[in-house]
């Protein structure tokens, strides 16, 4: 069952369980419906918390990992495409393998509003008119909040889990991850704020925002970025990876180019990891083939 501790003014309805059978799989997996989040920045949204087997532990505090596109992650039953990361099967092993460190997973659901507000603000204010104009005609780029989702997250979200479930608040104890635009926010997070996540992984970062060339015009911009926001002060881990088929055909060349940037600068203080995945193309099922690598990198015993 969920460990929860004392009202919260925050919550307007009591929160409330329901259980997901894993995919192919015989056992139970609880997760924690959390009732309709309303937020000061963005519109409301739904959240859910996965915990592991046996939780909570007497005087265990768990490692965090809060994950986009929540809605995708656990239950194939209930998704558009009938695909699911399978996010809940991955940890459970890892966690019994002891390969990891204990954790939670807080699953952000999307919103109609994804694209704005995943879309990185400060690398797109670096890009000329022109350039957005023409990656415009993929997505609206008028109206972003990527800086008002992020405060949602850290300032909203993040102090609620902390004072409903026994996790650590040390940095190196929470994580943030997610893929396509999912990735680029992910990354974001970690670049806007150091001092709250300790790592990230971006699975198939959509790098050109086109959804129908590698445009290379916000690689370079969110390159420059980074490059003012590094060195981070403390070690950081940062996970990349790609395929090579459906959308993933436009990513090779393009995360070769941050691959270069980070390589070359080994003082920025990041463990880096890319990796590239022949074959495999832009679907939560090839997501979920792979999981177990980012998801190991994040959250190994140390």
């Amino acid at each position: 069952m969920s460990f929860l501790k004392g009202p919260s003014t925050f919550w307007t309805v009591p929160l409330f369980l329901i259980l997901i059978y894993s995919c192919g799989s015989a056992s139970k997996v609880e997760v924690d419906e959390l009732p309709i989040l309303h937020s000061h920045y963005l519109q409301e949204r739904q959240v859910q918390v996965w915990t592991p087997n046996g939780f909570p532990e007497d005087g265990l505090t768990y490692a965090t990992l809060y994950m986009h596109d929540g809605q995708m992650l656990f239950d194939s039953s209930l998704t558009w495409n009938h695909q699911e990361w399978g996010v809940d099967e991955c940890l459970q092993n890892l966690i019994d393998e002891k390969k990891i460190k204990p954790c939670i997973v807080v699953a952000i659901w999307n919103t109609k509003d994804r694209m704005a507000e995943y879309a990185p603000m400060k690398p797109l204010t670096l890009l000329s008119d022109s350039i957005k104009e023409h990656l415009s005609m993929d997505h609206d780029l008028r109206q972003v909040r990527s800086d008002d989702y992020l405060k949602f997250i850290v300032n909203e979200l993040k102090p609620q889990i902390e004072s409903l479930y026994p996790v650590s608040k040390k940095r190196e104890d929470l994580f943030i991850a997610g893929s396509s635009m999912g990735g680029l926010i992910s990354l974001y997070a970690l670049m806007e704020y150091p001092e709250v996540f300790g790592g990230s992984a971006c699975l198939s970062t959509h790098w050109p925002l086109s959804l129908h060339e590698p445009d290379v015009n916000f690689t370079l911009a969110y390159i420059q970025y980074m490059r003012a926001k590094l060195p981070v002060k403390q070690s950081t881990k940062l996970y990349f990876d790609h395929g090579d088929q459906e959308l993933d055909e436009l990513y090779p060349a393009l995360q070769a180019r941050v691959d270069s940037f980070f390589y070359n600068n080994n003082t920025w203080g990041v463990e880096y990891m890319s990796k590239a995945f022949p074959g495999a193309g832009h679907r939560e099922s090839f997501w979920r083939e792979r999981l177990d690598v980012p998801l190991e990198f994040l959250l190994r015993k140390d």
